[in-house]
């Protein structure tokens, strides 16, 4: 068996275009799709994938290690978050032509079911952009939170800390608080609350002072208190934080995890199998994690083959804690992508058909073709014109 092609798909859905890649072989009929999207990034992917391709034709599809060896040593430079995004459509991929080859689930591949079904989370607005990041005072926040409750989730996350600098304003900080406290009231105990920094804070001091504020409500974690890479940081707030502290999404490898979770500077690591280089990379993640004592919880706001592709992980992943998704992003999600994501309450069942299981609609593909992204991120401005962390 030999990989013939590699297509890419481009999938508007408003603030991401979701970029699909399929793997074509030289068994008819015999094909697999993978996700590889990045928002703001959608060209510079799409041109990724042609870039590796010719490392990849006339290989068999199933030896999926050295295919990625074969990107990652072939290639010479450093992949980077576009590159390792590129590879990570190909490789998940990959897997589902090996399961559809053998006729098993791509999840028993990975080891086999460790759970009968897949806890999940989503965001305000079951992930309609404008819900989920332009939710910032506590009226709209109980509102749309108890909408969601209504909706079956019993787990939810909001994007609702301040654009901030190296300090956080007594206003700001109590204004966070009484939020988080109302909307804690509204939805009573039995529904978990995680709250997403998005690395806004610039200083461990401020992330701090944010989450002291949020730590009587109990959420579930705080995310990316700080933006990515200062482990000696993170270690400080792991430390002095009430709340587990997660992070890792904008992280493309084990090798990147390591020193976090060396520093036990994190309870949950949030590996983005559409950015850290797929599920091989990914299950070296939750490998170093579990030495760590750190849970999994996989970042996906993406589209609905990241979402399967997260699905098959988590069944066979022993530290998987809780599952991101946004199938609420658009209301034609499970049109493009005909898949077995099901969910039953605030859960998602275990897929029994061969590979990944989904197939793509071409002809409503079609329908939404690229366009240029919004960028939300230009909000990011402190009020004396300082650029900072979206």
């Amino acid at each position: 068996m030999k990989i013939t092609a590699i297509e890419t798909h481009v999938v508007n859905a408003g603030l991401r275009n979701w970029v699909f890649v399929r793997v074509l072989t030289d068994q008819p009929g015999l094909y697999g799709w993978g996700e590889a999207t990045l928002e703001w990034k959608t060209r510079a992917v799409t041109g990724a994938v042609e870039d590796i391709a010719p490392l990849l034709i006339g290989r068999d599809p199933r030896d999926i290690e050295a295919a990625v060896r074969a990107v990652k040593k072939q290639g010479f430079w450093m992949l980077g978050v576009i590159g390792m995004t590129a590879l990570s459509g190909v490789e998940i991929a990959l897997w589902d032509i090996l399961g559809k080859a053998l006729g098993v689930p791509v999840w028993r591949l990975l080891g086999g079911k460790l759970r009968d079904r897949v806890p999940v989370y989503t965001h305000l607005g079951m992930g309609e952009m404008n819900a989920v990041y332009g939710t910032m005072e506590a009226g709209p926040l109980v509102e749309r939170g108890l909408a969601v409750v209504e909706a079956g989730y019993d787990a939810f996350k909001i994007v609702n800390v301040p654009y901030t600098h190296y300090t956080a304003g007594v206003a700001q900080i109590d204004s966070l608080g009484r939020a988080m406290a109302d909307l804690r009231a509204a939805v009573g105990p039995g529904v978990e609350i995680m709250v997403d920094f998005h690395g806004r804070p610039a200083s461990p001091t401020a992330a701090l002072a944010y989450i002291e504020a949020l730590a009587p409500a109990r959420p579930l974690f705080v995310e990316e208190p700080i933006p990515p890479g200062d482990v000696a940081s993170m270690k400080q707030i792991a430390a002095r934080s009430p709340v587990p502290v997660a992070a890792g999404e904008r992280l493309t490898s084990a090798l990147e995890f390591a020193p976090l979770l060396d520093a036990r500077a994190i309870a949950i690591a949030q590996p983005d199998l559409c950015h850290c280089g797929g599920l091989t990379e990914a299950r070296r993640i939750a490998a170093l994690a579990e030495v760590a004592g750190c849970g999994i919880a996989p970042h996906n706001p993406l589209g609905p083959i990241a979402g399967v592709a997260a699905l098959h992980y988590d069944v066979a992943t022993p530290n998987f804690v809780i599952q991101e998704e946004m199938t609420g992003a658009v209301p034609w999600y499970f049109e493009v992508v005909q898949g077995p994501i099901r969910r039953e309450g605030s859960a998602w069942a275990v897929p029994e058909a061969p590979g990944l299981g989904v197939e793509v609609d071409l002809k409503v593909a079609a329908k939404h073709p690229f366009e240029q992204e919004p960028f939300p991120t230009r909000d990011a401005v402190m009020p004396d014109g300082t650029v900072v962390d979206w």
